[in-house]
């Protein structure tokens, strides 16, 4: 699914889906990073058009390419955990979850954290948000579906263009495997929007906290 369905956000309803703003402001994500030839990549075409993003790091990927990742923050891009292992909260002990996370936080100084592939319980989630760190989890409202091999680059930049919508949260992968499709949706949804007027902006702990849950 493009959209997240309502009844999801719905059982979900203290994540982060969208910012409300009545702005035309869209906010980028990217998970899966730091890579060393798809993060500078994606770095360089937020710089064309002075556009701030999200990137939800893998903490393991963050050990290995720390000049990567020293790129994002100086860049003053927003930082978020993605675990230490990309871990899926389904498939885990939870304090095996836990304990990821927090290695991960050794290298990523944040409060924003994504759960891989979208997956966390409803007890993982309610106790990361009242840990004494005091985890934001940010999900999303519009996936680009870039990590889909079946798809082209055209069709991810399409999922986007048509379903962004004021304070949309998007999703992109600063990975090798969705780098394919990625690069082309990544360029032509900056194009496009900034044409019209638009702008990209981080979140960060003074917009993620404005509105929990946007029907």
């Amino acid at each position: 699914m493009v959209k997240t369905p309502w009844i999801i956000r719905n059982l979900f309803s203290n994540l982060t889906w969208k910012i409300p703003t009545e702005e035309k402001i869209l906010y980028l994500t990217f998970d899966d990073g730091p890579h060393p030839t798809v993060t500078p990549f994606v770095l360089e075409q937020l710089e064309k058009y002075n556009a701030k993003a999200s990137f939800f790091c893998v903490g393991k990927n963050v050990v290995t390419y720390p000049a990567i990742y020293s790129q994002v923050v100086n860049a003053d891009h927003t930082i978020g955990n993605h675990t230490h292992h990309h871990l899926n909260g389904w498939m885990v002990r939870d304090q095996d979850y836990f304990n990821d996370i927090n290695e991960a936080r050794k290298y990523i100084d944040s409060a924003l954290f994504r759960p891989p592939y979208g997956k966390i319980t409803t007890f993982q989630a309610k106790h990361l948000s009242r840990s004494p760190f005091g985890f934001e989890i940010v999900m999303w409202d519009v996936l680009s579906k870039d990590y889909n091999v079946k798809l082209s680059g055209e069709d991810c930049a399409f999922n986007v263009i048509r379903n962004a919508v004021q304070g949309s949260v998007i999703v992109f992968h600063d990975s090798e495997k969705a780098f394919p499709r990625m690069q082309k949706a990544l360029i032509s949804t900056l194009q496009f929007f900034s044409e019209k007027g638009w702008r990209f902006e981080a979140i960060n702990p003074e917009n993620k906290n404005q509105d929990k849950f946007e029907v």
